[in-house]
This record gives C-alpha cells, sequence and structure tokens, in this order.
C-alpha cells in the first residue's frame, strides 16, 4: 500500500509536468479556446476509446456511475474551455498560478464531500498557497479577464477532482475516463453547433497546428488524464489539488525554457511559487510521517 501511494505520488507529478505543458500548448496553438478543446476532446476521445476496444475492456456503467460521467464530462469540458481562455487572454504564467488556489477551496470543500472535519494542517497549507498566489499576482490589474477565467477553471477543477475521488474505486478508471471525455466532446460540440462554427473555414487547420493538436490530445489527455483519475485511488483529493499546484513551478520553467525572455517576472512572483512549493513539500511530508506513525501504532496494537 505505502509502495502504491509512493509510486503514485512519483506518477502524478510527472502527469503534472505534462498538464503544465499544455498551457503552452495552448499559447503554441492559434486555434481558438473552444474549438482547441473540441478538437482536444474529440480526438482523445476517439484515441483512447480505440485503445480500450483493442484491450477489450467492458463499457458498460451502472446508472450512479453514468451520471458521474456526465457530471465530470460537463466540468472537465468547461474547466478547460476557461483554462484556455484565459492562456489566450491573459498568458501561461497567469493561468497556471491561478490554479493554486485549487488547493485552500479543497481543503474546505472535501470535509463536505467525504464527510469529515477539516483539518487545520490542510487549511494552513491551502492559505500559504493563497499567499503564494497573492505576491504572484502582485498589484497588476491588466489580465483581470485572464485571472478570472482561471479562477472559474479552478473551481470547475476542484469540483471534478472531488467528484472523482469519490467514485473511481467503484469502477473502471479507464471507461470512466473514456465516457467524460465523450460527454465533455458532445458538450463542446453543442456549444459550437449553437455558436454556427462548423463551417469549412473551421478543419481549415495548420499543419503545425496538427501536430501540436496530436501532442495535446494524445499525450496530454488521452494518456495523462487517464493516469490522474487512476492515481486517485491511493491519493486524497486534497494531495492532488495541492500537487497540481506544482504545475505553474513546470510550466512556467517550461515556458521559459521555450519563450525565452517573455517569460521572465517580476521577483514576488518567484516569491509566491517559492511558497507554493513549499506548501507542497511540506504537506507531503507531513502526511508521509503522519502515516508512518499511524502504521507502528496499528504494528504495536493490532487490536
Amino acid at each position: 500500500m505505502q509502495r502504491d501511494k509512493l509510486f503514485s505520488t512519483l506518477h502524478f507529478h510527472f502527469i503534472v509536468v505534462i498538464f503544465g505543458f499544455t498551457a503552452i500548448l495552448g499559447a503554441l496553438i492559434s486555434v481558438s479556446a473552444i474549438p482547441l478543446v473540441w478538437y482536444r476532446m474529440t480526438l482523445a476521445t476517439i484515441g483512447l476509446g480505440m485503445v480500450l476496444w483493442v484491450r477489450k475492456h467492458n463499457f458498460r456503467l451502472n446508472k450512479t456511475i453514468a451520471w458521474v460521467a456526465i457530471a465530470s464530462g460537463v466540468l472537465i469540458a468547461f474547466h478547460w474551455i476557461t483554462f484556455f481562455g484565459s492562456v489566450k487572454v491573459s498568458n501561461v504564467s497567469i493561468t497556471l498560478s491561478v490554479l493554486s488556489s485549487g488547493a485552500f477551496l479543497t481543503s474546505l470543500l472535501e470535509p463536505i464531500f467525504y464527510k469529515r472535519k477539516i483539518i487545520g494542517y490542510e487549511v494552513f497549507f491551502g492559505l500559504l498557497v493563497i499567499l503564494g498566489l497573492v505576491l504572484v499576482l502582485g498589484t497588476g490589474t491588466t489580465h483581470v479577464k485572464g485571472f478570472l477565467y482561471a479562477g472559474i477553471s479552478t473551481v470547475l477543477a476542484v469540483l471534478f477532482t472531488l467528484l472523482n475521488g469519490k467514485y473511481v474505486s467503484k469502477t473502471d478508471p479507464y471507461v470512466l475516463s473514456f465516457y467524460e471525455l465523450f460527454v465533455g466532446a458532445l458538450v463542446v460540440t453543442l456549444v459550437l453547433a449553437f455558436q454556427g462554427a462548423f463551417t469549412a473555414a473551421f478543419f481549415v487547420i495548420s499543419t503545425q497546428d496538427i501536430l501540436w493538436l496530436s501532442i495535446l490530445a494524445f499525450v496530454c489527455t488521452s494518456y495523462a488524464f487517464v493516469v490522474s483519475i487512476v492515481v486517485m485511488r491511493h491519493l486524497t483529493p486534497y494531495s492532488i489539488m495541492l500537487g497540481i499546484n506544482m504545475e505553474p513551478v513546470y510550466g512556467i520553467a517550461l515556458a521559459y525554457a521555450i519563450f525565452g525572455e517573455k517569460e521572465v517576472m517580476h521577483t514576488g512572483f518567484y516569491i509566491g511559487l517559492a511558497c507554493i512549493l513549499t506548501a507542497v513539500l511540506a504537506n507531503g511530508i507531513y502526511k508521509l510521517r503522519r502515516t508512518k506513525k499511524t502504521t507502528h501504532s496499528l504494528a504495536r496494537n493490532p487490536k
């Protein structure tokens, strides 16, 4: 069990690196936010569906899980729409940094979803993340729309994580992921159809965009999305959201490597990221020590 949790933690942080890269892809792809999400979810659904069909997975879901898949699909669709919307109207650094507020929100909502008491240290680390977020954002007002979109995206991500964390152990996570992506693609299709966006020009995209969209759909979605759900069997929603707070660190580092000086930010920005990183590491260390103490206690007092 301890080995599974360690592997899940390491695997998840690798996935968070990939998540950080999605914002960069959003900046590189010239397609606007909603069509971008449509291409992402449609291609990812097809890719994952083919893999599951070849591996002969059972596609059946019970009624409860089916409703979970529908709700989660809607949440993830609008999460990605607002996420890439924020990238388009602001920048990678702002969008990723706002996501760090998810830990504090999760520390308040997780006890409601799981019917347990609020844990003091989770709130403390969440507040430390909020402090980091304030420092990251500074006092600038030039990206208000980007802040708003990213804030909405964060709330949707938290709700998605809480919902999946509660039901993922009750079904095949790969099949659940497929239906969530399918529902999300359907939702975005309806949005675009309502806007009358499906014209001949909609399907004319550059070769470079095709390459970036393929990476986004198959690597950053079909693979990363499924794994992020699988690890929920071993990690709590709070730990997942706090781990996601590393996304700005990984993503901004990648953005600097790719875009160079364009991603250099003010000093307060990096102090804020240091606060976020401290909260992530302290949470992991604290939880590990608590787990060891519990294990030793049970070994001494098996009754």
